[in-house]
């Protein structure tokens, strides 16, 4: 069972490369298998429209043009990662989704969210289409889908996924239970959600029949509290009981960023030992 590490920051980091290593760091000593960079180069929106034509960053990002790629975005911090991480460890490239960024910017342009959205997943593609060269897995992170997911959400996903040779994952924080049956029909190999903060997920997902495979969020992201191993164990046993096969990774809840550094390691670390216990049995 891989686990996954999920990091966010909160500002942009002119020292980056310091920065992805001390992160990087942390998740290599916690044991963690599946990497990410800690999305610490700046916040996961303004990360991606500052680097797209049509988008000017202020307090907010504004929409002033057409959406269009101008070159890749996260490779350099990928491939800085590679550099630094022990050859058996994979990483994750993350994207933030095309609907996130699309109800995040303050539309100044199309005056149209369903264009605007598209134009994102167009721009998001090619990002991951280089991006897919340089990590093992690619997750599309879409926090919005959890409070409105729009009808032309799986078209939306299967532009960025439908040319991706390496596993996808959809990363969903939050309480996803109105909208599984929605979830459920992306175009996506892993779905990773908040099992830890929201049980009832475990009784939400039980109604259906999906292809996917899950990763079980397991540790809170929302507070400091610092699971204890057996908790966790305890966690994973129950949906291994209702999942089966289909559980293939754990990962903390959702981004890490607002929980001190020692807590974070902590809880990763619990969460390492509690997957190597699961496994062992």
């Amino acid at each position: 069972m891989g686990i996954m590490r999920q990091y966010f920051s909160q500002q942009p980091i002119e020292n980056w490369q310091e920065i992805i290593s001390s992160a990087v760091n942390d998740m290599v000593q916690a044991g963690i298998s599946i990497l990410s960079d800690g999305q610490t180069r700046d916040p996961f929106i303004q990360l991606f429209t500052r680097q797209l034509t049509g988008c000017r960053v202020r307090a907010r990002t504004e929409i002033i043009d057409t959406i269009h790629y101008a070159g890749p975005i996260t490779i350099k911090d990928q491939q800085f990662v590679r550099s630094i991480i022990p050859p058996e460890r994979n990483i994750k490239g993350v994207l933030t989704g095309p609907w996130t960024l699309t109800k995040s910017c303050v539309d100044l342009y199309y005056h149209d969210a369903q264009t605007i959205a598209f134009d994102f997943a167009k721009a998001l593609a090619e990002e991951a289409n280089i991006l897919q060269n340089h990590v093992d897995f690619i997750s599309i992170d879409e926090p919005f889908f959890s409070q409105d997911i729009p009808n032309y959400a799986q078209d939306l996903i299967k532009i960025i996924s439908q040319d991706i040779h390496i596993p996808t994952i959809l990363h969903v924080c939050g309480d996803v239970t109105s909208v599984i049956p929605d979830i459920i029909e992306l175009p996506v190999d892993i779905l990773s959600h908040e099992f830890k903060a929201s049980p009832h997920l475990f009784s939400g997902f039980k109604q259906y029949s999906f292809p996917q495979q899950l990763c079980l969020g397991s540790v809170r992201s929302d507070n400091t509290r610092v699971e204890p191993v057996e908790e966790i164990l305890k966690h994973i046993q129950h949906a291994n009981e209702l999942f089966g096969s289909k559980l293939t990774h754990i990962a903390p809840d959702c981004g890490q960023r607002l929980l001190p550094r020692q807590v974070a390691l902590e809880k990763l670390s619990n969460l390492v030992t509690a997957g190597e216990v699961f496994n062992a049995g």
